[in-house]
């Protein structure tokens, strides 16, 4: 019951990676824009803009990737794949409490441009290095 094939898992490991990259990307320019509304001035949040796809490049390089390969392997060994097992309990879990974080932040940050800057450019970093790591997917 509710078997699957590694390639539906990969699949669904995929979807998920790259809806975090969209529901990031979506987010990290709200607050970038409301940062720019609340007075922080173009040129600050340009560079945030571009810290945030450095920082992201780094994270992607030394980290995510890592964890996507992992991952990958791991849904490779497995011998009877079952649906959820696309990713582990514990990423759901860290995945849940990160989103509750990032809204909580976001909530507080309102009306002060510079911790709406440096909570996009950490949200932005996270959908870059998202997306740089999403070609794990498109490996043999």
């Amino acid at each position: 019951m509710l078997n699957t094939s590694s390639l539906t898992l990969k699949r669904l490991a995929a979807l998920v990676w790259y809806i975090g990259v969209v529901v990031l990307l979506v987010k990290s320019s709200g607050l970038f824009l409301a940062a720019d509304r609340g007075g922080a001035g173009l040129l600050l949040v340009v560079s945030a803009m571009l810290s945030g796809l450095v920082i992201g490049w780094i994270k992607a390089k030394y980290l995510f990737i890592k964890m996507c390969d992992k991952n990958l392997k791991r849904i490779n060994a497995l011998k009877q794949p079952m649906l959820w097992q696309f990713y582990r309990f514990r990423f759901f879990l860290f995945l849940g409490l990160m989103v509750s974080l990032g809204a909580y932040l976001s909530k507080l940050a309102q009306g002060d441009y510079l911790m709406l800057i440096a909570l996009a450019t950490v949200e932005l970093s996270i959908a870059t290095a998202l997306l740089i790591s999403s070609r794990c997917f498109w490996k043999g």
